[in-house]
């Protein structure tokens, strides 16, 4: 790997799962590599995985199994920057289903706690717009949305 910081993600039992959750999500993402612990430890068995090496839109990745001392809290989460409603839409979807659950404001999370923003460029180009009557109409309507909806967010830009 030529990427000198890589984050860890730390699982209770499913990196393996979870790594293979997320590189379904996004081109240019497959699981690199699982490794399985030579001997039992504190969270698992001797043959268990233990990390998982993986790579996520181009960015490495590690999952470690780790055990449940720590969670995913709001201090930390993935940002994807979608093109269209379609694409924000099926990321949305899928981080949901399975005992995710929907935020406020374009965050989700996904079903072992970890967070997720689904941000459309359309809305990052609303809010920066440099009319800021417009981009306070655009951030008054994305405070009320959970996923963002592309069309409502250009319709309320626009004057009355």
């Amino acid at each position: 790997m030529a990427q000198k910081i890589v984050p860890c993600l730390w699982f209770d039992g499913a990196a393996e799962e979870a790594a293979r959750f997320y590189t379904s999500l996004l081109p240019d993402s497959r699981i690199d590599k699982v490794v399985r612990a030579p001997t039992a430890y504190q969270a698992g068995e001797a043959g268990a995985v233990l990390v998982v090496e993986f790579t996520l839109a181009g960015l490495h990745y590690i999952a470690l199994n780790a055990g449940p001392q720590a969670r995913f809290n709001d201090a930390v989460s993935f940002q994807i920057h979608t093109e269209d409603q379609a694409e924000t839409d099926r990321l949305w979807e899928a981080i949901t289903a399975d005992g995710g659950t929907e935020r406020d404001c374009s965050w989700c999370e996904d079903r072992w706690g970890l967070r997720w923003q689904i941000v459309p460029r359309r809305l990052v180009e609303l809010m920066g717009d440099p009319d800021q009557a417009r981009a306070a109409r655009a951030m008054q309507a994305m405070m009320t949305m959970r996923k963002i909806d592309i069309a409502a967010l250009e319709a309320a830009v626009e004057p009355a």
